[in-house]
């Protein structure tokens, strides 16, 4: 019932992921949200963030940024970060998933979707046809209209869990 909103996977932090597991899996392009999946809400790119990227970069990854925010916010992010990046995207919408996939040159078989939303990020991903991972929260910190998804958000994710034995 729930399952186009279920992620191929759920950590406890975007930092926690072994990429370069899956960038020997075939994994050749990244896209994440930015706010609660890479810092806290509204902050700018820290020192792991900016050493995360490079590390990204270096392991051979082309990394693309999908924020529902505006301009000025994704732009401030991505000063230190220098990643592909595509602002008001209006996720769960497919069409900034495939022009995120178009600016890395990657398709949806080598691409995948790191995020903290599952009606945003991991549904238009799975919409999109590509991989996604949900990532917890990082920070308490939300607008009010993600704080009412969450209580919506934490009924899939109980049968998610369910489903996948996840028992924490």
């Amino acid at each position: 019932m729930f399952s186009i909103f279920y992620p191929d996977r759920y950590y406890e932090s975007t930092y926690k992921i072994d990429f370069q597991k899956e960038y020997e899996s075939g994994i050749r392009g990244l896209i994440f949200d930015i706010d609660n999946t890479l810092v806290g809400h509204d902050a700018d790119a820290d020192d792991r963030a900016i050493e995360f990227f490079n590390n990204l970069k270096q392991i051979g990854f082309k990394v693309c940024l999908l924020s529902n925010n505006q301009k000025p916010r994704v732009e401030r992010f991505n000063e230190e970060i220098g990643a592909y990046y595509i602002y008001n995207a209006k996720k769960p919408s497919r069409k900034n998933y495939i022009k995120a996939m178009d600016m890395m040159k990657t398709d949806k078989s080598n691409t995948l979707f790191i995020g903290d939303q599952v009606f945003t990020d991991v549904f238009g991903a799975r919409r999109t046809g590509i991989k996604s991972y949900l990532v917890k929260p990082i920070g308490e910190k939300e607008e009010i209209q993600i704080v009412l998804k969450r209580y919506l958000e934490k009924i899939v994710l109980f049968f998610y869990k369910k489903k996948n034995k996840i028992y924490k």
